[in-house]
């Protein structure tokens, strides 16, 4: 079994189904906008989002994952991605902002900046402060075939660390997790990012835009 260097099963999120994100995405940008996919993973997002009409560059730390998308790509971490272009949109989906470390949030978001054109929009999926409240162990659903479900969770202040159980075709799996709960306007202010609105009535999905109002 691959698994990837943030203990993501590969084998899990070829299985997994688009699950309405690109047309979120895609609802939130100008037709045809150009998008750079932070941590794309291996085409849940990125395929749906060529077919609506986008050319969408997919970066990922896993060679394994990117092998699967059919656009360009880029292996690399986002940290370190210095591409030397612009985009009408960039994506940062997956909860990947509620990373544990600030270092590493800051550093993506700086990545996230750099490639943003004059105007341009980052769309951001993370786990908003209250489902750190309602978060628990034994709630999960299915997304196409495959049966998911959270355990072990675990509260630690602002830190919550979890494992999520995967199942299909007879096989299991599992991905262990820990995330940080953020006060929305903190993230944006310290990465120089105004919030530009809520893309979902769950607000699990926000635009934001390069700099600051005033």
């Amino acid at each position: 079994m691959e698994v990837t260097a943030d203990g993501s099963p590969v084998d899990v999120y070829l299985l997994l189904p688009p699950d309405g994100e690109a047309e979120i995405v895609h609802a939130a940008v100008p037709p045809s906008a150009s998008i750079l996919e932070l941590g794309s993973g291996a085409d849940r997002v990125t395929h749906p989002l060529i077919e609506l009409g986008h050319e969408v560059v997919a970066v990922d730390e896993s060679a394994a994952m990117l092998s699967h998308v059919r656009a360009e790509t880029v292996c690399s971490r986002i940290a370190d991605l210095q591409l030397g272009r612009t985009f009408d949109a960039v994506l940062l989906a997956s909860h990947l902002v509620n990373t544990e470390r600030a270092a590493d949030r800051e550093a993506m978001l700086a990545a996230a900046r750099r490639h943003l054109a004059p105007g341009g929009r980052l769309i951001v999926e993370w786990h908003p402060p209250e489902w750190f409240t309602t978060a628990a162990s034994g709630q999960g659903g299915r997304l196409g075939e495959v049966e998911i479900e959270l355990a072990d969770v675990v509260r630690d202040g602002d830190l919550l660390s979890a494992t999520v159980r995967y199942s299909a075709r007879g096989r299991r799996w599992h991905q262990e997790f820990t995330c940080r709960r953020l006060d929305l306007e903190t993230l944006l202010t310290s990465a120089d990012l105004t919030f530009d609105g809520w893309l979902t009535a769950d607000r699990t999905w926000f635009a934001a835009r390069a700099g600051r109002v005033g």
